[in-house]
């Protein structure tokens, strides 16, 4: 479905390429997290995903369409929440209305539907210049979804929200996800994340150290108490003793700790690397 072919890209010759030969398939059905230190590249990344940024080799293809085109098939079919962003100052009536008849599959219904859920009301004839840098983030995340693209891209969505907006945005995902539709979500935030995700991408130093679903994770490993014998991969103090990441022992399950599987693939890459790609 969404393919990242061979894809190099530099800001600077001299200091050389940022992304270097990275591919990637981002496949309908799934929410995809997107993690990585600050500087690098997610957010790089993703405008080179969208079509904002031109690779110097290599491309970003949708269905098998080059999306550096611009074709008004594949824009309509893809939607970027930015990190920043700034509403125009219309009511938001008129911001639908200037903007949802560049979606085909947009839904009145369902952007009203997505004001409910973030306890937004349903005054269309709110000014958004108005309104707080909060309640704009809950206003685009509403459009957003109610566009119903099959590729929906967020960089750092819960920024902005206050705890209870962090909770309908999970509920907004859930709630809005279909087999036909992909969902990246970049962000440091995973705590806000980690319940909504079913597969994980880490990037470090223009790699990918690690792309594997939720449920390949919890089958190789376990974040849990350390135990006597253990051979950890990653430990992290706590008030209540340590807590390890460790290779998961013949049907034993845990839950994903999404900081802890980011520190230890940062900290102990060749052996992530070698575990996710022992039976490939």
């Amino acid at each position: 479905m969404f393919s990242l072919n061979n894809l190099s890209f530099s800001y600077n010759k001299r200091k050389g390429d940022l992304f270097h030969d990275l591919s990637l398939e981002l496949n309908a059905g799934n929410v995809y997290g997107l993690l990585g230190k600050n500087g690098a590249g997610k957010s790089t990344l993703i405008n080179l995903m969208t079509g904002l940024l031109t690779p110097k080799s290599g491309e970003v293809t949708l269905d098998e369409v080059n999306v550096r085109d611009r074709l008004p098939k594949t824009i309509s079919d893809i939607f970027l929440v930015p990190e920043e962003f700034e509403l125009p100052r219309l009511n938001l009536s008129q911001y639908v209305s200037i903007n949802a008849p560049f979606y085909p599959n947009f839904s009145m219904d369902d952007m009203q539907r997505y004001l409910d859920i973030f306890e937004m009301g349903g005054d269309m004839k709110v000014k958004l210049n108005e309104i707080s840098m909060g309640q704009k983030k809950k206003v685009l995340l509403a459009f957003a979804f109610a566009t119903n693209t099959r590729v929906l891209i967020m960089d750092e969505p819960t920024n902005g929200l206050d705890i209870p907006g962090k909770s309908q945005f999970r509920k907004l995902v859930t709630t809005s996800m279909t087999d036909d539709k992909m969902m990246l979500i970049s962000t440091h935030q995973v705590r806000d994340i980690s319940e909504i995700l079913d597969h994980v991408t880490i990037i470090e130093q223009s790699k990918i150290l690690l792309n594997a679903s939720i449920a390949d994770v919890t089958s190789r490993l376990a974040f849990r108490p350390m135990r006597e014998g253990d051979q950890p991969l990653y430990v992290q103090p706590s008030v209540m003793g340590s807590l390890v990441v460790v290779s998961a022992q013949p049907d034993e399950e845990t839950n994903v700790d999404l900081e802890m599987l980011f520190n230890v693939t940062l900290q102990n890459p060749d052996a992530i690397n070698k575990l996710f790609n022992a039976s490939k």
